[in-house]
């Protein structure tokens, strides 16, 4: 079985907004998350600058295109990615958390537009919004961005297979169905945490993080 499947899967735009705009779940959450992205914008507008909505702009751009980069086909399903969540855990270490959230609900959403597969509203917050939102958690650990990664894609982990669990549990065909949800978000997240790691130990996370807030002021 041929595992290691490197190569950029380009969305197919056409076919990911029929699904979208087809059904009135997909757009209507959306449109939902969008309302409350813009509310808590406007709530936090003394502390979201422009240059902080660029960054996490910039952000949100690198982490899409990088989850277009699959290293990887699990079995079971799922792919593994060039270290997409990298951009949001890093946003978060260096914003704090609030900021970091906002930045993984809006790569979420965009995740979902391009390439949605949805069967309840609840299975949508848990794999897109919230999913997504937590890796803003990493924010919690300053001092240190590998703690603060692993946590933070720990949660994701949790939400989907809370997901798999609720939702997906045909899927399981006989199987215990928090086996078969943590065995098939496993294989592909716990690759993904380590390809983090490794990228994260690699680059000057702390230089940037200084040169980056220096920037600020």
């Amino acid at each position: 079985m041929n595992w290691f499947n490197f190569k950029f899967k380009s969305p197919k735009f056409g076919e990911a907004f029929s699904t979208v705009f087809s059904d009135p779940v997909i757009y209507l959450s959306i449109i939902a998350i969008v309302v409350l992205i813009a509310v808590i914008i406007h709530m936090n507008k003394a502390k979201l600058t422009t240059k902080i909505m660029l960054h996490v702009s910039m952000a949100v751009a690198i982490a899409t295109v990088l989850k277009m980069f699959r290293i990887m086909k699990m079995p079971m399903g799922g792919s593994v990615t060039l270290g997409s969540m990298i951009p949001i855990i890093f946003i978060a270490y260096i914003y704090g958390t609030k900021v970091g959230c906002l930045a993984g609900v809006i790569f979420g959403v965009i995740d979902l537009i391009l390439g949605p597969y949805v069967v309840h509203p609840v299975q949508l917050i848990l794999d897109y919004v919230l999913a997504f939102g937590v890796l803003g958690f990493a924010g919690y650990f300053k001092e240190n961005i590998f703690v603060g990664g692993l946590v933070a894609i720990g949660l994701r982990f949790i939400c989907h297979v809370l997901s798999g669990v609720v939702f997906f549990a045909s899927a399981a065909e006989g199987q215990n169905v928090w086996v078969y949800s943590i065995l098939y978000n496993g294989t592909y997240l716990l690759p993904e945490a380590i390809i983090a790691m490794i990228i994260l130990a690699i680059i000057p996370v702390k230089r940037i993080k200084t040169e980056i807030s220096k920037s600020l002021y």
